[in-house]
């Protein structure tokens, strides 16, 4: 009883956010945006509370984060279709058939059966089933993965999926508290991480295998602390064959490598001797890596299919953008039309030019300056880029956990804005709300940045 009274208003909130998840788990449809948004402004503000607010247990807290992911566990999907590709390309996979080669709207021509293919296709919606895979091999086998276990049944492939999405959040929080130890930083600065309801609810709510890439990038950043390089490198190439974002970082490793001027640091006692050399050996193993994945599916047509489905997210598709709408706009105000197409190659090269500036010009010698290069590099990129689901910002989410940054809390709250945009009457993207959402990001980064002298690094 004591223990009720001491703890009865967490305990209140703990109880309310399981229901506020059952709920949003089960009786929520995209297009009821008003509930939506007030379910997790709730969840976010109660996360919010026992993070920063009540003084409870780091074990107490990986409890809550693993009760409310279980509270998913026999549910659909509600918020994205992509689950549905995520099947078909794992059924197709044991089929030992390459889901680079074929589109699932072609799939009259194979020469097998993909069990429950009409569902899938339905399920995916015609403009995925349209497209080659833009999935890396790594993530196509854990979609292989949940073919084999539940082949047969769309709600038990599901449960396979979440139930390795968790796993990999419980290795991001395992590694994620060795580093914040290592860099003498609170623990509880991983929790703006685990239980976080946009992590819970995009990653082992809606299956977005962001959590899995940044699992394997975080056990490398902290094999790389250690030293260990060679297995860094081969993590990263894992990593990249899981989602690509972890190539953006590459060229940022060039001071920390190379630098003669390396932090007195007791984690970088190892990282001393490191040179131009190791750093072209860390490259090839991460390429070598990442390309021992690829080598089952080789061939011209993987090549065409996959860069042309990869080129369809920069000069095709439009969400959730920031500056591409900005330039959308002044394009149709000069010239009439939709500028996509030429902005979409424009803008990576923008990117590029970003990060090189970052790899030569910034120091990066320590982890706090490594780390941070990396959360400024990927948050250009998304700000740069045509189109930004939400989960996209879990990697940004991640690493200012480890810096002193706190703009991608933010935009982990207000990137559920987008959502606005799914209607019951269809598509249609609330343009004042994308504005809302990164002028209060955008300004926060930038008060931050050049205006609030923040201690490093504390929340």
């Amino acid at each position: 009883m004591n223990f009720i009274k001491l703890y009865k208003i967490p305990l209140l909130l703990a109880v309310l956010s399981i229901a506020f998840y059952i709920s949003f788990a089960y009786d929520l449809e995209r297009s009821d945006f008003v509930k939506l948004i007030s379910l997790y402004v709730a969840l976010f503000f109660t996360a919010f509370l026992f993070i920063e607010k009540f003084k409870i247990k780091f074990w107490t807290l990986v409890a809550l984060g693993l009760v409310f992911r279980m509270v998913f566990i026999p549910a659909l999907p509600n918020l994205s279709q992509d689950f549905y590709r995520f099947l078909w390309d794992g059924r197709l996979l044991l089929k030992y058939i390459s889901p680079y080669l074929f589109t699932p709207d072609a799939s009259a021509g194979l020469s097998v059966t993909v069990e429950q293919s009409k569902q899938l296709i339905d399920g995916m919606g015609a403009l995925n089933a349209s497209h080659f895979s833009n999935y890396p091999p790594v993530n196509q086998l854990f979609f292989a993965i949940a073919a084999l276990f539940a082949g047969k049944s769309i709600l038990g492939s599901v449960i396979v999926l979440r139930l390795l999405i968790i796993l990999a959040d419980i290795g991001v929080l395992y590694f994620g508290k060795k580093l914040l130890e290592m860099l003498n930083l609170p623990v509880k600065n991983i929790f703006w991480y685990f239980l976080n309801p946009f992590i819970i609810i995009e990653l082992s709510g809606n299956l977005h295998f962001e959590g899995v890439m940044l699992f394997f990038f975080a056990w490398a950043i902290y094999l790389l602390f250690k030293g260990k390089w060679f297995w860094v490198a081969v993590l990263i190439g894992i990593s990249v064959s899981v989602k690509l974002i972890p190539l953006l970082f590459l060229p940022l490793f060039l001071k920390f490598f190379t630098s003669k001027k390396v932090s007195t640091e007791s984690i970088l006692s190892e990282v001393k001797k490191l040179n131009l050399t190791h750093l072209l050996r860390f490259y090839t193993v991460i390429f070598i890596s990442a390309g021992i994945t690829f080598l089952p599916f080789l061939s011209s047509e993987f090549i065409q299919n996959f860069s042309a489905t990869i080129a369809l997210w920069f000069q095709n598709f439009e969400f959730n953008a920031s500056a591409y709408y900005i330039i959308r706009w002044i394009g149709f105000k000069i010239v009439g039309w939709n500028l996509i197409e030429t902005v979409g190659k424009i803008l990576p090269i923008m990117v590029l030019l970003f990060v090189l500036g970052m790899a030569f010009f910034r120091k990066n010698r320590t982890p706090q300056q490594l780390i941070t290069a990396m959360l400024f590099a990927v948050s250009f990129y998304f700000l740069m880029s045509t189109t930004v689901h939400p989960w996209y910002v879990a990697t940004p989410l991640l690493l200012s956990v480890f810096t002193k940054y706190k703009f991608p809390i933010v935009w982990s709250f207000m990137v559920m804005l987008s959502y606005s945009a799914y209607g019951r009457d269809g598509f249609d993207e609330k343009l004042w709300l994308v504005a809302m959402e990164y002028i209060l990001v955008i300004g926060i980064a930038f008060w931050e940045v050049f205006f609030l002298k923040l201690k490093p690094v504390r929340f």
